[in-house]
Formats: structure tokens, C-alpha cells, sequence
């Protein structure tokens, strides 16, 4: 969708659809004056409870000709005193979901007058640009049929048209990370495998002037990194370690892990048929870090940045890792295979000691869809949060906070890891469900070292099973914008 700005005022511009805010117990002079223009109809629709501002709702009203804009698109964002930069966000979302509904291409948004922030005019856009979302690429039926949005004109203030513009290139550059990381979790697993996800991080190297690295199969085994090679001996595509690098500051990079399993059948330990088909979605957390990676360059962001993306598949073949097999990983700490379904943290192990061993950064923080249990226990409502460090906890628990990505902590106290000690290595890669999401979270802790680290489980939030007011139906794309927003806060 394009956007563009315009300083015309919202009661004389001509348009196929004006979006306003509307609060319940609140209502300000833009309404009052298109009321006035409509002759009563907007209050009318009050009356009779049709439309009252409640947060969530939306309804589109025809002018007929009472108006330059062909239509109204009444947005409710509830009582003002509970208004917050998420609520605008998704009071944007559900805009276009009511222009989609209507067919709307182009339309005009004066959303963010309703809200005396600074900040609005941005929410406002990111919320439309993130939910004008889809992904259709594979359908091939009814083409000429299919909606797309065309062009969104902001409505501004002549005053405020530069910061606008600004607000408005910002919120484009994080919806294309979004956007990146959604259409990677989107793709089927017969085409994102660990050579395609190569292939994306050379090419947005290339466009964003970015240093990759892609270390192959003898690479890997050279390095030791027994264990990502261990996960991906079952499969037909050979694993790859990608590693991107952005310059944009002085001192000791941050480094982001995203955990790339481009398909997980379970290995040996093979899952159940029933929903295997969503296992395509194992690899959010490198796609995360590939849209943070995009967006972080094109915002010219003053950090140092690496993205370490470990990637397999985990397949049942003749070669495949068994249940008993002893990995001894590239920090040297050896592995007893309990669960081959386990897989994510034993890729994620040789990363993150990669990661530590060659870069020293300042911050550690890997994204992986790693445990049912985090999806047990949070949902599909935050993200499971550990870490070492409890500056870096915090500073990744504000940032899910300002974004609307929220995140939750969850404790890494030492007892959770008796239950991942192994009588035959130094330690297992599967133990008790109880506690499971925390009890993988230790695993991974004791690659890190005395490395500032933290851990997202995003197995509940990197895909949507409904469609959400700036979220639709599939990949989120989650960890994009809260990576961003913790990195900017820096």
C-alpha cells in the first residue's frame, strides 16, 4: 500500500473513505462537525447504540454527497482515559478491516486527530500498514476477484507535514521487517529450507549493505558444531550457520539468535500427523532476525548489530539423530539425546557459543518457537521471557510493553535445570514437562557464559489461528518491532 500525506482539512478533502477516532465519553469537534454535515445521522447512530466509540468496533457510514469523502469509517478507541498507543495501533487495524470489508482501496485517515499525541500520527500508520497484511502468493483461483489496498493519504496539519513525513517512512521501515518475517513464516517448508533462508539474508545483505557470512556443512564440522549438524543429518538440505552483520555504532555488537528449523517433524521422535503442517513455522525466530536486521539498517539505528541464525531441518531418515545418541557441541559440553523433538536448543547451543566465542557482544538475546509449555503457559497473548541479567529482562519487558508484543518473565532459578542433567553427559536435551519452557530456557543459559543474555520463546505468538485487529489470520511476525524498540531505547 502506498501512502502519501496531504494537508488538507478532513471536512474539505475529497476521498472514497475518511477514517475518524471516536471516543465514547468524548466526543471532539471533527465529529461534531461531520454530525452537522450528515444532519444528525452520526448522533443518531448513538442513539440507538449502532455505533457509540467502543473500543474494538468500527463502522463505515455513506455521506451521500453531504461530504467531499464518499464514506466514514467510525473508529471506537473506547474512553479516553484509557487510550494508549496499542489502542490506536489496533483501532487502526480494525479500520482496515472494515475498508476491506467495503472494498475500499484508497482511502484517507484522520484517525490520529482524535488522540493530542505526538506519537499518533506513526501508531496510526504502522497499525493500517500492519493490517493491510496478506498472503496469497500461492493462490492461483480468482486473481482478478482479490482485494489489495492501493494508497492511504495521511491527513496533517501543514505544520506538522515534516515530522509527519518522518513518522510515516519510519512506519513504513518497520512493517517491511514485519512484513519479511511474515512472508518467511508464510512460505511452505518445501521452499524455505536452510539454503533459501540463506539465499533471503545474502540478498538483504546485499540491498542494505550488510556483511553475511554463510558457513556450510564443512565449515560446521570443522567449527565442532556437532550439535546444529547432529539435527540436520536427516534431511536432503545440509544445515547452514548465517550470520549478518550491521555497523551502525561504536563498541561491542548486540547479537540476535534466531532459532531457523525450516521444518520439524520431531526427528525420530517424530510428532503427531494431526497439525504438523504449522511445524513449517519453526523457523519465526530467524525470520524475526531477519526483519530486524532489514529494518534496523534502513532506520540507520546507531548500534552494532550481528544476526546468527542456525538452520536445519529435522527429518526421521536412515541418517537422522536417535534417542541416546551423546552430541558433544561446539563449547565442548556433550549431549545426551533424550527427545529428538527437542532440537531448537541444541541448535541454538553451538549458536549462541558461536555467538559469545566470535563477537564478545554487550547483549545477547535469542527468539525461538521453542516449547509447547511456554504455549501452556502464557497462550497466545505474550511471549515467554528469561534472561541473566535483569536490566536486560526489563529494558525487553518495556519494549513488548511500548509495542503491544508483550513479553512475560518467567524464572531461571538453578532447581529448574536438575531435571536436564544427564547420567551419561553433562547434560540432557529433554527432561520433565513440568516446567518445560523454563527448563529450556536453562539449557540454553549454560552456553552463554557471563554474557548479558536473554531468552524469547515465541511459540504462542509467532503465528495467529484468528485474525487479530493489526494482526490477520497467520504469521505475526512477531519479535520485529520489540527488537527494534529495545534496541532504539538503548
Amino acid at each position: 500500500m502506498k501512502t502519501e500525506i496531504s494537508s488538507a482539512h478532513p471536512l474539505r478533502h475529497t476521498t472514497s473513505a475518511l477514517v475518524l477516532g471516536c471516543f465514547e465519553d468524548d466526543k471532539d469537534q471533527l465529529y461534531h462537525d461531520c454530525d452537522s454535515a450528515l444532519e444528525g445521522l452520526l448522533g443518531r447512530l448513538a442513539q440507538s447504540r449502532e455505533f457509540t466509540g467502543k473500543n474494538g468496533s468500527a463502522k463505515v457510514v455513506h455521506t451521500l454527497g453531504k461530504l467531499p469523502a464518499e464514506r466514514l469509517v467510525l473508529v471506537g478507541l473506547g474512553k479516553k482515559k484509557d487510550m494508549s498507543a496499542e489502542r490506536l495501533r489496533q483501532g487502526a487495524g480494525n479500520a482496515v478491516t472494515a475498508l476491506r470489508g467495503a472494498r475500499v482501496s484508497s482511502f484517507s485517515s484522520a484517525l490520529h486527530l482524535a488522540v493530542a499525541a505526538p506519537e499518533a500520527a506513526g501508531n496510526a500508520a504502522l497499525g493500517m500498514l500492519l493490517g493491510s497484511y496478506s498472503f496469497e502468493q500461492y493462490k492461483t483461483k480468482e486473481k482478478e476477484e482479490r482485494f489489495a489496498f492501493d494508497t492511504m493519504t495521511v491527513l496533517l496539519p501543514s505544520d506538522q507535514e515534516a515530522t509527519g513525513r518522518q513518522a510515516l517512512e519510519r512506519a513504513r521501515i518497520i512493517c517491511d521487517g514485519v512484513t519479511l518475517a511474515r512472508d518467511l513464516v508464510s512460505h511452505p517448508g518445501n521452499v524455505v529450507t536452510p539454503a533459501y533462508l540463506a539465499q533471503a539474508a545474502r540478498e538483504l545483505a546485499e540491498r542494505n549493505g550488510l556483511e553475511c557470512r554463510v558457513y556450510e556443512q564443512e565449515e560446521l564440522e570443522q567449527m565442532g558444531m556437532n550439535a546444529l549438524i547432529g539435527v540436520g543429518k536427516g534431511a536432503a538440505v545440509a544445515p547452514r550457520l548465517i550470520v549478518l552483520q550491521y555497523r551502525g555504532g561504536k563498541g561491542r555488537p548486540v547479537a540476535l539468535v534466531g532459532k531457523g528449523i525450516t521444518f520439524d517433524s520431531g526427528g525420530i521422535s517424530i510428532k503427531p500427523g494431526a497439525g504438523m503442517e504449522a511445524m513449517k513455522t519453526d523457523m519465526a525466530g530467524s525470520a524475526a532476525v531477519l526483519g530486524t536486521m532489514e529494518a534496523a539498517a534502513r532506520l540507520k539505528l546507531p548500534v552494532n548489530l550481528v544476526g546468527i541464525i542456525p538452520t536445519a531441518e529435522n527429518m526421521p531418515d536412515g541418517n537422522a539423530f536417535k534417542p541416546g545418541d551423546i552430541l558433544t557441541s561446539m563449547s565442548g559440553t556433550t549431549i545426551e539425546i533424550t527427545n529428538t523433538d527437542a532440537e531448537g536448543r541444541l541448535i541454538l547451543c553451538d549458536a549462541l557459543h558461536f555467538g559469545r566465542q566470535q563477537f564478545k557482544p554487550a547483549a545477547m538475546v535469542d527468539l525461538a518457537t521453542l516449547t509447547g509449555a511456554c504455549v501452556v503457559a502464557l497462550g497466545h497473548e505474550a511471549s515467554g521471557l528469561m534472561g541473566n541479567d535483569q536490566r536486560l529482562v526489563d529494558a525487553l519487558k518495556r519494549a513488548g510493553d511500548e509495542t503491544g508484543e508483550r513479553v512475560w518473565p518467567l524464572p531461571l532459578w538453578e532447581e529448574y535445570g536438575e531435571v536436564m542433567k544427564s547420567d551419561v553427559a553433562d547434560l540432557k536435551n529433554a527432561g520433565s514437562r513440568d516446567g518445560g519452557a523454563i527448563s529450556a530456557g536453562w539449557f540454553l543459559k549454560q552456553f552463554v557464559g557471563d554474557t548479558r543474555w536473554a531468552h524469547l520463546d515465541i511459540a504462542g505468538t509467532a503465528w495467529n489461528d484468528k485474525a487479530r485487529p493489526y494482526g490477520p489470520k497467520g504469521a505475526t511476525g512477531v519479535g520485529v518491532r520489540v527488537l527494534l524498540e529495545f534496541l532504539q531505547a538503548r
